[in-house]
Order: C-alpha cells, then structure tokens, then sequence
C-alpha cells in the first residue's frame, strides 16, 4: 500500500492536474498586482480591469482590433539577405531566426497589412516585439519600403506601429542603415500629400525611436507605453543625475510635446478612424 500511496498516486494525480489545468490562467497586472483570469484580459483587449494597464498585446491581437471586421490582408515581403555578417554569439544568427520564425510563425519583426479602418483604406506596418524584441534589421527595413511603396500605390495613408527594442546588433552597421532608409521610405508618403501616422506602443525604443518612429504627422502613443531612446539607467549614468518620475513614459512625453496624444486601448480605432478623415485628402 506504501509503494501505491506514496509512488504511484502522486504520479498519477501529477500527470492528470499537468493536462487539466494550464500555467497561464491566472496573469499578474504589472501596475496593480491583481491576479487577472486569462479570458477576462482577452475580452478586454489586454487592459487591466481595476488599473487600466495596458498590457503588451500579441501582433496578431493589435491588428485585429484596430481594422474594421477584424479583418485585414497581408502584403507580402521581398526577401533579405538571412544572415550577412555571418554572426555568431551564443549561437548561429540563423539558428536564431529558426527558431524565432517557429514560435511566432511569422518571417521576420515587421508585418505588413492592408485594410481598412472606419472605412478608411490604411496601409500598416506593426513589429511583432515576440521576434527578437521587434529589433530593426535587414527585413524590417524591407517591410517599412514595402508598407510605404503601397501606401502611395494606393493612394493611402500609412500607420506604423512599433513595438521594439533597437537596432538588430546580430546585422551592425546593416542594421543601422535601416535608419536613413526608413526616414526616406517615410518622406515619399508625405511627399504623395498621404497621412502618416504612428502609434507608439510599449516599447518603443533605441534606432526605431531615433529614426521613423518619431516622424509621424500625428505621434499617438497608448497610456503607460515606454518610449525612448537610451535606457533611463545608461541616461542617468551618463548625465549623472536622477531622473523625474515617469521619465519616457507616454504621459511624459506628451506633457513636455514630444508626441500629440495619448489614447486608451479602447478608443484607438474610433480615434484613428477620425483622424484619417480629417486629415486625408478627398
């Protein structure tokens, strides 16, 4: 009875509860710490019920909530050189996108997608942070063309959505080239008389920040959203002072004019929708 008690029960029990009850049901708000049930913060488009946190959204999440329909076309991507420095840190720059590709079924940081919001046709590029933190390479750079080229193709006005970290290092000096070129893919919707318009998610940061993020003819950022540049720790290190409370917050941003508005989760499409109107050539 001991050996059935002590051995066999437990392993049974284990291998049962492992199959019935997943880890991720319960999630911890970051704001508030309350323990939120995985279906509510679904349905709420990950937003906190008691603080109104926004919580990081999945790219296929943020895309479906802001067309109309839920529904939207993928543009496809010309290929980019996978790997030109032939890197290596921990492991093969390919075996890394491998296996990023695997777990996020996506070719790289940057979708491309074209549909409409309230009735507006919209062309939008979105980095996906869950591929290597949305970093800035080769293929992101493609994509931001790729978004603009079809945006004055169709004669319509072009929102980007970033989400990352910077510069892709595993690409140097690549990578950072991305910087001119985005700003010049930029430039030719602008200079199609087109809207262009950025919405700053959490994060928003390093060459991104430095380069097309900030260049939009309306700046809109969701509350909370961390956007900068350096790290507030290098900053510091660097000024050597403390910084002010909240520094590269959202809210910071647009009280000292860094970016025009700050928009919660749930009005994002309204507003998007009215601004396209107001500004878009008829």
């Amino acid at each position: 009875m001991n050996w059935l008690t002590n051995f066999v029960r437990p392993k049974i029990q284990a291998f049962i509860r492992s199959n019935e009850i997943p880890d991720n049901l319960w999630i911890k708000c970051p704001g508030c710490e309350h323990m939120l049930f995985h279906r509510d913060l679904l349905s709420n488009t990950h937003v906190c019920h008691h603080c109104q946190h926004h919580l990081r959204l999945n790219i296929q999440q943020r895309l479906e909530s802001l067309f109309d329909d839920n529904e939207y076309k993928e543009s496809e991507i010309p290929k980019v050189v996978a790997d030109p420095l032939k890197f290596r840190d921990s492991k093969k720059y390919v075996d890394r996108l491998k296996e990023y590709r695997l777990k996020t079924n996506q070719n790289d940081s940057v979708i491309v997608a074209y549909g409409h919001i309230e009735k507006n046709p919209v062309v939008v590029a979105a980095f996906n942070f869950a591929f290597m933190g949305g970093s800035m390479g080769l293929a992101a750079g493609e994509a931001l063309v790729t978004a603009a080229n079809l945006a004055v193709k169709t004669n319509s006005p072009l929102l980007v959505i970033p989400a990352s970290g910077g510069a892709r290092m595993q690409e140097g000096i690549l990578s950072l080239m991305q910087m001119p070129r985005t700003i010049i893919a930029v430039e030719r919707v602008k200079e199609a008389g087109l809207p262009y318009i950025t919405l700053l998610t959490d994060p928003t940061t390093g060459g991104v920040t430095a380069s097309f993020a900030m260049l939009g003819d309306i700046a809109i950022s969701e509350p909370g959203a961390m956007i900068g540049f350096a790290g507030a720790r290098v900053i510091e290190e660097t000024m050597r002072q403390k910084l002010p409370e909240g520094f590269q917050t959202a809210e910071y941003l647009l009280d000292h004019g860094m970016i025009d508005m700050v928009v919660h989760r749930h009005k994002m499409r309204e507003t998007l929708g009215r601004l396209f109107r107001l500004i878009s050539k008829k």
